[in-house]
């Protein structure tokens, strides 16, 4: 007994002592990645997150609860981006962090039994897991949303990012998501810049839009909405100097259209002007601008490029089809002419309009790392979009390539050169 007693006491001052001495500081273990030969693939680097979604089923009331349905979903910039362009048939390197807590196992579980690759994802004991909460109205739009996302800008360090530069240097592209921290940021910019690897800056929201400023000479393309756009660029000058006014009702597509670009160019040709070759201009059910310089070509080394199973039927169905209003040639050379084309949306059955941004992008980057051209992989992201707003989850569980690539078509064939000169 007296044994029990003492053994009993040692591990109540065991516990006492682990609760009061400082914890060591973070070790970030040598990944095996770091050290291995790298085949190219894209890489992704941001947010992986629990998102929980509550959609009411009668109008809510503030000050009180009202039934619905709510549903846990991984979600997140990158993640979600990620994950679309893996069904999508191409295999990107996700680096991530969750924490080792109920939210962290779930997204592990699910990422791999999708078959993706863990090993770019740090787990930290003691730290929660990236979550945001989204409460939406009856048709799918939101309402409002918290986000607590500190863990990915207090462990996804350069540190971390480093182990992984040899798959960056050997990347076709590199996508970063604005919930990164600025160093991280640079960090991983710095690696791409010295090895030629285009970078995609996805804004995430307004406030973290602004991160771009102190590294928008080092990045290909970016993807922001209309406030988006407005915050970055009077992020790179004078505050206040761009700004957005929302119109309540147009007439029609094309007017609509046509008051966006009015509004948003000034802040689209700034931001080509500070180094930003391709701006996708998300516009929500108007579609999407792209404004480029007549010669951008993305992804300059096409030997990184894997033509999969996926890309390759939608290359068969839309090789070929562009409007025969629009001669230009967005990989050609010797042109310095500033163009914006406008894509059309599809009309879509909406269930939830969460992930569809980030499949838009996915789609598009999907699309250029199989060898498409820029327009026709916008096009390509713009039907993968509609797939996931008819969708409960962020992204669909499949995609169909033939379903893809005759919603991609029909959009090209509807595009529009708005400006070229």
């Amino acid at each position: 007994m007296a044994e029990d007693a003492a053994s009993s006491s040692r591990r109540r001052m065991e516990s006492i002592r682990r609760h009061l001495l400082p914890r060591p500081s973070l070790i970030l273990s040598l990944n095996p990645l770091s050290t291995a030969e790298a085949e190219p693939s894209p890489v992704i680097i941001g947010g992986m997150v629990l998102d929980i979604h509550a959609k009411p089923s009668v109008p809510p009331h503030p000050g009180t609860t009202v039934p619905g349905m709510v549903k846990y979903i991984s979600g997140g910039v990158a993640r979600n981006i990620a994950e679309c362009m893996a069904k999508l048939g191409t295999q990107p390197l996700m680096i991530s962090v969750v924490g080792s807590d109920m939210a962290g196992d779930f997204l592990l579980k699910y990422w791999r039994s999708a078959g993706l690759c863990t090993d770019g994802i740090l787990q930290v004991h003691d730290v929660t897991t990236p979550v945001v909460s989204n409460v939406f109205d009856g048709n799918g739009e939101l309402i409002a949303a918290v986000a607590s996302v500190q863990a990915v800008e207090t462990f996804l360090t350069p540190s971390w990012i480093y182990q992984f530069r040899r798959h960056i240097s050997n990347a076709p592209l590199l996508m970063l998501d604005a919930n990164l921290s600025p160093q991280s940021l640079q960090a991983a910019c710095k690696i791409a810049y010295e090895s030629g690897v285009p970078v995609l800056f996805e804004p995430v929201s307004v406030v973290k839009s602004s991160r771009i400023a102190p590294i928008a000479e080092h990045i290909t393309c970016t993807s922001p909405n209309e406030i988006e756009l407005v915050a970055m660029a009077n992020a790179l000058s004078t505050p206040g100097k761009y700004n957005f006014v929302k119109l309540d009702q147009c007439n029609n597509n094309m007017e609509a259209v046509d008051y966006l670009f009015e509004m948003l160019s000034p802040a689209m040709f700034f931001l080509l002007e500070k180094g930003i070759k391709l701006l996708l201009v998300t516009l929500g059910s108007n579609g999407v601008f792209i404004c480029c310089k007549e010669h951008v070509n993305i992804v300059k080394d096409q030997q990184k490029c894997n033509m999969t199973t996926f890309s390759s039927q939608l290359l068969e169905k839309l090789e070929g089809c562009f409007p025969p209003s629009m001669p230009v040639n967005l990989s050609g050379e010797g042109s310095s002419r500033t163009c914006v084309f406008h894509l059309p949306a599809t009309s879509a059955s909406v269930i939830s309009l969460t992930g569809a941004g980030d499949c838009l992008i996915g789609g598009v980057l999907s699309s250029l790392c199989g060898g498409l051209n820029i327009m026709q992989s916008v096009a390509v992201g713009i039907a993968t979009a509609k797939a996931s707003v008819e969708s409960e989850a962020n992204i669909p569980a499949k995609f169909s390539a033939e379903s893809i690539a005759d919603e991609a078509r029909r959009t090209l064939l509807s595009a529009k050169q708005i400006w070229c000169q």
